[in-house]
């Protein structure tokens, strides 16, 4: 047993563990619940072992019983005041606590040379066949969770208590009990960000909250009537991997993952053919101060593949040929007890075939990126949301928002130069401070005329934004010529000419600027025959930011304010109504503002009872009419950034929907 610690963190706690304490309290200590959880984060917790513990008062202790730092049971939850179990106590214990993730952890010993349930050929000929149409089962359980989530919704982020996410942590219970895999996640990331949003937790999103609840509604819909392939709509338990045989694997960066309950680090790898696949290290963590750290030692973690002695970091850089492989449909390498893995030479970015997902033009990354989100996750190519930008530092932009950090760059385009001239928002890979992106993205905006060869995940948005996860050294240019004086990135040889910006840290030495004082930079501008325009308080030469696209934040902000308040704050003056619908309409955005109209309609219009009183779970009309302003949102959002990738001018964007 280990010496008790002061910990500022709760283990993690399975959602139905939370669906079950909750539901076992009365009518009466459900409404005081909020409270009560209130007062219990403000007390200190202890930690010895896999037991946690909470002095409640002086005579009540709380202790949770959580192996792994995962409470798995209720009874793991013990209080010792008068009315355990049915105490409040303990549901307020398993509110704070955030909710356990599903994971896929595969040990050595596992046997992958057999292929999964999934892979094996079905014996009945029928069940080659996926059924056309969802079962009673699962339609119940569908329509169940589908009302918990029109009644978080409705509730907002400031009404959907304890009690609300505990309906939809149960709902979410049933469903995956009847084979609803997918929409059970959904509800468990929708009360994931919820609580994130109250909570007031550094790395909420709005925009990932909406998303959440957009897809839980659009999928719990579908099954409700029917609709949609069902196979698709229902997901899967386990991801299944297939035989690959032998693979020749080229390293290309790690990053670090970091959640309310887990980190580690992904590293990513490219082979023979050009396909990525991704190897992890993610566990549990117990204490939220602990994560960051946890992330990114984890990079100097042993790759969990066959027996090479090769850590993430080196892999990054390195290569291995791998017998016996399997691989999931998302791009994920098993570790079977099978498996057998060498390590081998690695390749430069500028080399082959690494340097082939660089030679595809950035309008085309966008578009594969965008496509891609539409399927679900766990079917997704790994990288799908990956772009492979050469690119050329400009300066720091205006913060982003929240004032997050932000860096221009100008795109040198693909292997048809298309998109040479284009600028590109950079932004941090990561917001938390305990990650190197902050500092790397910092160091990197002292560098102005810097070319990097970069990797980064596509940031929606109706101006081109990427989020920075590594950097290398690029090829050099075929056609403009090399102007003395610029920077150059100038890494140790060990690290083969390329940085990874969440796991390391850059130092000035690495970015060799000695003569930039005497570089103009607008010959760099000029060398790429692009237009710039001056901006107060940018370095000379700097792009302005391309102008305001079509009003479309007049619908988002409302389907935002939906989820923050709930339906009751839809309901503005007639003035502020009309005013809407006026910029809409006059920007040629027709049916956005009939969908707005008709949001505000289903928002005011409550159902009463014989007495008069508002009926508290019709919500249904008021969820379709978000949900059908939320999708079209997202389209909307989707085409505006490929237009943006794909360089079309901003007044072609005006002129009416997409």
């Amino acid at each position: 047993m280990s010496v008790a610690k002061r910990t500022s963190g709760w283990p993690a706690v399975r959602p139905e563990v939370v669906a079950e304490v909750v539901a076992g309290l009365s009518a009466r200590l459900q409404k005081r619940l909020d409270g009560a959880a209130a007062k219990l984060a403000e007390r200190p917790v202890t930690r010895s072992g896999d037991e946690w513990r909470v002095e409640v008062d002086e005579e009540t202790a709380l202790v949770l019983h959580a192996p792994g730092a995962v409470v798995a049971d209720a009874a793991d939850v013990r209080c010792g005041c008068l009315l355990a179990p049915a105490c409040v106590h303990r549901a307020a214990a398993v509110t704070l606590c955030p909710l356990a993730e599903e994971t896929e952890e595969v040990t050595p010993t596992e046997t992958a040379s057999a292929p999964s349930e999934e892979a094996r050929e079905p014996r009945d000929p029928q069940e080659a066949q996926p059924e056309a149409r969802p079962t009673p089962v699962e339609v119940a359980a569908a329509r169940h969770l589908h009302r918990a989530g029109c009644a978080v919704l409705a509730a907002g982020v400031s009404g959907a208590g304890a009690v609300a996410q505990a309906e939809l942590l149960r709902a979410a219970h049933r469903a995956r009990l009847a084979g609803l895999y997918r929409p059970a996640a959904a509800a468990v990331a929708v009360v994931t960000r919820v609580r994130a949003a109250r909570s007031g937790a550094p790395d909420h999103r709005l925009a990932d909250l909406v998303a959440g609840l957009r897809e839980l509604l659009d999928l719990t819909t579908a099954l409700s009537t029917g609709c949609g392939p069902v196979a698709e709509l229902r997901g899967t338990a386990r991801q299944a991997y297939g035989e690959e045989g032998g693979l020749r694997l080229y390293g290309l960066f790690a990053e670090p993952v970091l959640t309310a309950t887990h980190a580690g680090v992904v590293s990513w790898a490219v082979d023979a053919g050009g396909r990525l696949s991704t190897v992890a290290e993610v566990m549990p963590h117990g204490d939220a101060g602990a994560a960051a750290p946890q992330a990114v030692g984890a990079g100097n973690r042993t790759v969990r593949l066959g027996e090479a002695p090769l850590s993430h970091r080196e892999f990054s850089r390195a290569g291995l040929a791998v017998q016996g492989a399997t691989r999931s449909a998302a791009g994920r390498l098993g570790a079977g007890a099978s498996v057998r893995a060498v390590r081998a030479a690695g390749a430069a970015w500028t080399a082959e075939p690494v340097a082939a997902l660089w030679a595809e033009p950035a309008a085309a990354q966008v578009a594969r990126a965008l496509a891609a989100e539409s399927l679900p996750y766990e079917g997704r190519p790994a990288g799908s949301d990956l772009l492979f930008l050469d690119v050329t530092l400009l300066g720091p932009a205006p913060a982003g928002p929240g004032g997050a950090p932000r860096l221009l760059a100008r795109c040198e385009g693909g292997a048809d130069g298309a998109d040479g001239g284009l600028v590109v928002g950079l932004c941090t890979g990561h917001e938390h401070p305990g990650l190197a992106f902050r500092a790397n993205l910092a160091l990197l905006a002292t560098a102005p005329g810097l070319r990097l060869r970069v990797i980064g995940r596509l940031e929606r948005s109706d101006r081109p934004e990427l989020r920075l996860l590594a950097i290398g050294t690029p090829p050099e240019p075929s056609t403009a010529p090399e102007i003395p004086g610029l920077p150059s990135l100038a890494v140790p040889a060990d690290r083969a000419d390329r940085v990874n910006l969440g796991l390391e840290r850059l130092q000035t030495a690495d970015l060799q600027t000695a003569d930039l004082q005497t570089t103009d930079l607008q010959t760099v501008d000029q060398s790429t025959a692009a237009p710039t325009d001056a901006v107060p308080g940018f370095p000379a030469g700097l792009p302005s930011e391309a102008p305001y696209g079509p009003p479309v934040h007049v619908l988002g902000r409302r389907v935002e304010q939906a989820v923050t308040t709930g339906r009751h704050a839809l309901a503005p003056s007639a003035a502020t109504a009309a005013a809407d619908g006026s910029l809409l309409r006059a920007a040629g955005l027709v049916t956005a503002a009939e969908l707005l109209d008709a949001l505000r309609a289903a928002a005011a219009d409550r159902h009463r009872d014989v007495f008069g009183r508002v009926v508290p779970d019709d919500h249904d009309a008021f969820a379709g009419s978000w949900l059908a302003a939320a999708c079209y949102t997202e389209e909307l959002a989707a085409a505006l950034c490929a237009a943006a990738w794909a360089g079309e001018p901003a007044p072609d964007r005006h002129r009416g929907e997409v």
